[in-house]
């Protein structure tokens, strides 16, 4: 079994090689290798494959794939090497079973299956989103907390900590970790759900020493969070992210791996970008120690995971992941389009379905491909939720009917989306509802989900 002493001693000791030509000349070259040698096709109208062997294929390439370039350490400039024998290695010893979060709010999560009918775990909030203020924080939390679904809270990241915009690594940032941590809390509490598991852990946090720093008890952080700890595409890791996977360790605390590669970037298309996703599932347990997986694949173009190529992406990964290993993995989405309108809930929702139908559990959202403070509500994740449970159990065959129908409605806005309004122009945040005009959107939103025979709760 490979620890953290064996992934430093690969990063010290692994074969030397520059960043560009990992890159580029290795990573780049051997992923579209992977493809052609296994025949992985794209198909734009089955975006919800039902072919098991495509899946399959998939999966053995990208085994192929990590075998063949490792993954790369940015501070020493070396390879960390993987022997097939170390990844089987891995994924025997990788959790069944994780158990996040305190009291009633005390839950089981667990691998899914390919057209599961068990309800997907559901992590809900902003995706890391940047919140202008104590306020926008607060009111976002207590309006995720709120959310009947909901399993874990994914917290905004502050951004001005006294009025000063937060500096990486600076007393700025420890100072707006610590708040994140204090204020996520304390608006958990304030709903009545104080043992909501803060999954994201501190999305404040970007360097190490803030994630130490903040993680004393007198914050509000426990063991039963989870503890996100991302890595940089493609397969690339640093010091900075072993630092906090050696502090998460400490703790016995489960540690979750983001990576997002960009289809358009090293991983090239949608074949060889799916190759991608798989095989840092597996970078993920070896190199981060991880007990979960959160995958965010995205377009480099628009900046989200709602088009067609990213939802068989989306799609195809977890049927890999789930039909030959017991991990544990949560794919977060990205929409285009913004709060109050339709094309943000039709594109949170096809992509929320092409995860659950293929195996996978959801982080959601990132709305409005998170590039703006404040651009985000309560809504979003909610709708995200009520999509989750109300389709799980669906086959996959119907699955992409019902997605190819909610693309015709948004596909050709991706390139120009309407960004809606902001938190507090469509959010009511004494009596913690959406403005009337959400209201509207949302409620005719709901009965064009209906018609695609996808029932959602009269409610708001």
């Amino acid at each position: 079994m490979v620890h953290i002493l064996d992934v430093m001693e690969k990063a010290l000791e692994g074969k030397p090689i520059s960043e560009n030509d990992y890159q580029l000349k290795l990573f780049a070259a051997k992923a579209n290798e992977k493809v052609r040698e296994h025949g992985i096709k794209f198909d734009r109208n089955e975006v919800i494959p039902s072919d098991n062997s495509l899946a399959d294929d998939i999966y053995r390439a990208a085994v192929e794939l990590l075998v063949e370039v490792g993954a790369y350490c940015t501070d020493t400039s070396r390879i960390l090497s993987y022997s097939e024998e170390e990844i089987r290695g891995a994924l025997r010893n990788a959790p069944q079973e994780i158990w996040l979060g305190e009291g009633k709010e005390r839950k089981r999560l667990a691998p899914r299956k390919i057209e599961d009918k068990s309800p997907p775990w559901c992590f809900l909030g902003a995706g890391g989103g940047a919140c202008s203020s104590d306020r926008s924080f607060t009111t976002l939390v207590e309006g995720y907390a709120e959310i009947p679904e909901i399993n874990a809270i994914t917290t905004p990241a502050l951004t001005r900590v006294g009025g000063m915009r937060i500096r990486p690594a600076s007393p700025l940032e420890l100072l707006g970790a610590m708040r994140n941590a204090v204020y996520a809390r304390e608006a958990c509490n304030r709903v009545g759900r104080p043992g909501l598991p803060l999954m994201n852990s501190l999305s404040t946090a970007e360097s190490d020493i803030a994630l130490a720093a903040a993680l004393h008890p007198r914050y509000g952080m426990r063991a039963s969070d989870g503890f996100l700890i991302c890595c940089m595409d493609p397969m690339k890791v640093d010091f900075n992210r072993l630092n906090k996977v050696t502090v998460v360790l400490s703790m016995g605390a489960p540690i979750g791996m983001c990576f997002g590669p960009l289809m358009g970037g090293y991983s090239g298309g949608p074949e060889s970008t799916a190759v991608s996703n798989v095989a840092h599932h597996l970078m993920g347990v070896l190199t981060y120690q991880s007990s979960w997986l959160l995958p965010f694949p995205l377009h480099l173009r628009y900046v989200s995971s709602s088009s067609r190529e990213m939802l068989w992406i989306i799609s195809v990964t977890g049927q890999a992941i789930s039909r030959n290993t017991d991990l544990i993995s949560l794919n977060l989405n990205y929409t285009s389009a913004g709060p109050t309108t339709p094309m943000c809930l039709f594109e949170t929702s096809a992509s929320v379905t092409a995860a659950v139908v293929s195996g996978l559990s959801i982080e959601s959202v990132g709305v409005a491909s998170n590039k703006e403070e404040d651009r985000t509500t309560p809504v979003e994740p909610r709708i995200s939720a009520e999509v989750a449970h109300a389709v799980a159990g669906m086959k996959r065959s119907d699955a992409n009917g019902m997605v190819n129908e909610l693309l015709s409605k948004y596909e050709s806005k991706l390139a120009n989306p309407p960004l809606g309004k902001t938190l507090f122009e469509c959010w009511d945040p004494e009596r913690r509802r959406p403005s009337p005009e959400y209201q509207k959107v949302i409620r005719k939103f709901k009965k064009d989900m209906a018609k695609i025979g996808v029932d959602l709760r009269p409610e708001l």
